[in-house]
């Protein structure tokens, strides 16, 4: 995962991101390339990244992840630490990091992080797909402040809330 890529890095995968929805338009490269990455339904790479780790946050927490993140989900069976959900809510516990460079950008970490960010009518959602059209309206609200977005992911309304 790209959590905590270096900024220089991010604008590169970015840039080749904008590039191909010129391509896609028949864009200049002196074109804005915004209204066409919102009609794609396409998010930035910042938020694609959050888009990715949630819903493979998801996939754990309901038991249809690769693997590999078992022991991302057995900690909460672990004696003596504490429960991987908090008590009555659907946040999860951030445990503490040691080496704040390296370990905020680990799996169980970022995760946490980013679980914790969503409302809870996302987090709460009954299947991945209405997971992933709320989280996805949500972040394509956030990353171009769209206050009402139409499109395929919008079926609920205003900034993600159900009206």
């Amino acid at each position: 995962m790209l959590v905590g890529f270096p900024a220089y890095l991010m604008r590169r995968l970015q840039s080749a991101l904008n590039a191909a929805t010129r391509l896609i338009f028949h864009l200049r490269r002196s074109d804005h390339v915004t209204d066409a990455l919102v009609s794609l339904y396409w998010l930035r790479v910042l938020e694609r990244i959050q888009f990715k780790i949630a819903v493979l946050t998801y996939r754990v927490l309901h038991g249809d992840a690769p693997r590999c993140l078992e022991p991302f989900t057995s900690t909460a069976d672990v004696p003596g630490r504490r429960a991987l959900c908090a008590a009555g809510t659907n946040q999860l516990v951030v445990s503490s990091v040691r080496l704040s460079t390296v370990g905020s950008r680990a799996f169980p970490i970022a995760a946490a992080e980013i679980w914790n960010s969503l409302p809870e009518h996302i987090v709460s959602a009954p299947t991945l797909q209405s997971f992933r059209r709320y989280l996805k309206t949500l972040l394509l609200q956030q990353s171009f402040c769209l206050l009402h977005f139409s499109g395929p992911y919008s079926d609920f309304g205003y900034l993600g809330h159900s009206e």
